[in-house]
């Protein structure tokens, strides 16, 4: 199957052969190249690695108990728990950790092929959840797309008007920033997902320029920024970008969604402060200055990985805010709430909801708090405002209750079985804290 080690041949090495073996034996194991995340495996052999290389190897049975040597933990001669690798950071691309014991004797072979097949199987089902979180995400904004085309043709521009075009642009923001996250993981579902997010949302903006809803600058700025993120981006996916023009994009969409996220959070308060820009101006002389000071590396090690995740967790805030800014809208205008959409918010329930275990498989910790919050404060959150209201019935809020939350079981019980452990508070641990 993919992703475990295969047996050690017994036939003679030469000399020559001995670094290109060793090279293969102490790479990364992958599960699935095309499609699915890489399943890391660190193997601790550096203890012996520069030794095979640099001596004459004469034998194969020196050469053979050399690579026996460096991968026996010290407490078993037969066993050795292979160390995995977190994927909490935008550092950790595809990472899955995976709690594998590798018998080198093969006296345990078919228990650990049972158990690397179960893990394979949740692999891929975990993938396709999040691929097909698309259907719902499409019709989320599709809906938006034809009632604002209707109104165009119907010469109704003035309609167009009561969407906020600063709302639109920050989920731009959030999704370009969070395409270059999952483009950097090789998780290829989901930059899709965020793709999709992003053509649909300027789609809209399109809308808006044309009715004269944005004012045209910053219509063209917008327009620069989405097809040099969508170009770069799966420039960089499919490895043909320079490193040096990644690093610059990573730098624009760091400083820039610091920028987004202190100002969208102090403008929904207005009018109740003060309408001012001073929060995002803070935030962008902060952002600048910390990543100035990280590519020159005047930062600790802590603080240039801390900058280098920045843009992910900015965006996953970005979004983590939308719910919070619609209650307080709720709650200040009870009388709007009956414009919003019952089934759009079921949606976005469905869709964030089918993303949870895949982010709880690959133990990426922003992923699944942004994917778990979004479906239980922006979706269900807002269909009990609904029911509150007397918008809904109480048996369609009983339903999207049962349904999400035992989802959310679900996930943690067979990421529980997986991986072995006894209870999901381990998954838990190792998804917030790292094995």
């Amino acid at each position: 199957m993919a992703g475990s080690l295969l047996p050690m041949a017994r036939a003679p090495l030469r000399a020559n052969e001995s670094h290109h073996h060793h090279h293969h034996l102490s790479q990364a194991v992958r599960l699935d190249d095309s499609k699915k995340p890489y399943l890391m495996l660190r193997m601790r052999c550096n203890s012996h690695r520069h030794h095979i290389d640099n001596r004459n190897i004469n034998s194969s049975s020196n050469l053979i108990g050399d690579l026996n040597l460096s991968f026996i933990g010290r407490s078993s001669l037969h066993h050795r728990r292979l160390e995995p690798i977190t994927a909490v950071g935008s550092e950790s691309e595809g990472v899955v950790p995976h709690p594998v014991h590798q018998d080198l004797q093969g006296s345990s072979g078919s228990e650990e092929a049972k158990s690397g097949k179960i893990l394979e199987q949740w692999n891929m089902l975990t993938a396709k959840f999040a691929g097909a979180s698309n259907v719902p995400f499409l019709l989320l904004q599709l809906p938006q797309i034809v009632l604002n085309a209707r109104n165009l043709l119907a010469g109704n521009k003035t309609a167009l008007f009561a969407v906020p075009w600063l709302g639109m642009f920050t989920g731009l923001v959030g999704n370009l920033s969070l395409l270059s996250y999952f483009a950097k993981k090789r998780e290829s579902e989901v930059v899709v997902v965020q793709t999709l997010g992003v053509v649909s949302i300027y789609v809209v903006i399109v809308q808006l320029a044309i009715a004269g809803a944005m004012p045209l600058p910053h219509f063209t700025v917008t327009s620069i920024v989405v097809a040099s993120g969508l170009v770069i981006n799966f420039m960089y996916y499919f490895g043909l970008l320079n490193d040096g023009i990644w690093r610059f994009w990573e730098d624009f969409i760091t400083v820039a969604g610091l920028s987004v996220l202190p100002q969208v959070m102090w403008s929904t308060f207005v009018p109740y402060i003060p309408n001012s820009i001073l929060p995002g101006t803070i935030a962008f002389t902060i952002a600048v200055v910390a990543v100035v000071l990280a590519r020159m590396g005047k930062l600790p090690e802590k603080g240039i990985k801390f900058v280098g995740g920045i843009s992910g967790w900015t965006a996953t805030l970005l979004f983590m805010w939308m719910p919070v800014a619609q209650m307080w809208t709720n709650l200040l205008n009870p009388d709007n709430i009956k414009g919003l959409s019952a089934f759009s918010m079921l949606l976005a329930m469905i869709g964030n909801g089918l993303m949870i275990p895949r982010a709880l498989f690959i133990r990426d910790f922003m992923w699944f708090t942004g994917s778990t919050w979004a479906s239980i404060f922006y979706g269900w959150g807002n269909l009990l405002c609904l029911y509150c209201f007397n918008s809904i019935s109480k048996e369609f809020l009983l339903a999207a209750t049962a349904g999400l939350y035992t989802w959310i079981g679900l996930a943690l019980w067979r990421d529980t079985k997986v991986y072995g452990h006894s209870s999901p508070l381990t998954s838990i641990r190792e998804l917030v804290f790292g094995s």
